[in-house]
């Protein structure tokens, strides 16, 4: 007798196998649409980080006697710049710290606030210290700056920077600042130097 062939039922897939694989599509879907919006949105509006950096500065008092005790004042402008032309910026925890040899002199500090698109603002800072005492190393490191006739500060510290990026959504960054401040000890002049911010 020629032999029988046993055919056995093909199982059916759930319904809820089904279900699972079609919300699995769409959501792919949705990712790659979504990719491509941002992608896109960013090539139209290519969206730069704001930045500050310091725009002029001036050593107007650093009286220093033969005790070893400093008292220093200069003049910052901090100009904080906005180069979007599609999305207005705004800036919140700015917090600077001025160094002379190591020592705060002062903080320079301002409450939140907002650029407009392709525009600037500018913040005119006057930082006076204390009387500061000096250790005999930092006296003898102010004699060689008087000897040169220039004076180096540090200036360092963060702003917190958001804007809003037509459909690509709200963005945050941290603006860090970490440069020298020259100054001629003659006249006072600020010895230009690049000091902008970088992104944190």
């Amino acid at each position: 007798m020629p032999a029988t062939k046993k055919i056995t039922p093909q199982k059916r897939t759930h319904p809820l196998w089904w279900f699972a694989a079609a919300v699995c599509t769409v959501l792919t879907l949705a990712v790659i649409l979504g990719g491509i919006v941002v992608f896109v949105g960013y090539l139209v509006i290519h969206p730069r980080v704001p930045v500050i950096s310091v725009l002029d500065a001036h050593l107007d008092q650093f009286q220093y006697d033969i005790a070893g005790i400093l008292v220093t004042q200069l003049n910052i402008i901090i100009r904080s710049r906005n180069d979007n032309t599609k999305a207005h910026a705004s800036f919140s925890d700015f917090k600077l710290t001025l160094l002379f040899e190591n020592m705060e002199i002062a903080r320079l500090e301002a409450g939140p606030y907002d650029v407009r698109k392709n525009d600037s603002v500018d913040f005119n800072f006057v930082a006076t210290s204390m009387p500061v005492p000096l250790n005999p190393e930092q006296m003898e490191d102010v004699g060689i700056y008087l000897n040169q006739d220039r004076v180096i500060f540090h200036l360092t510290g963060d702003v917190r920077t958001r804007w809003r990026v037509g459909l690509l959504g709200s963005v945050k960054f941290w603006c860090h600042l970490n440069c020298q401040l020259i100054f001629r000890r003659s006249d006072g002049s600020y010895i230009p130097s690049r000091c902008t911010s970088k992104t944190k």
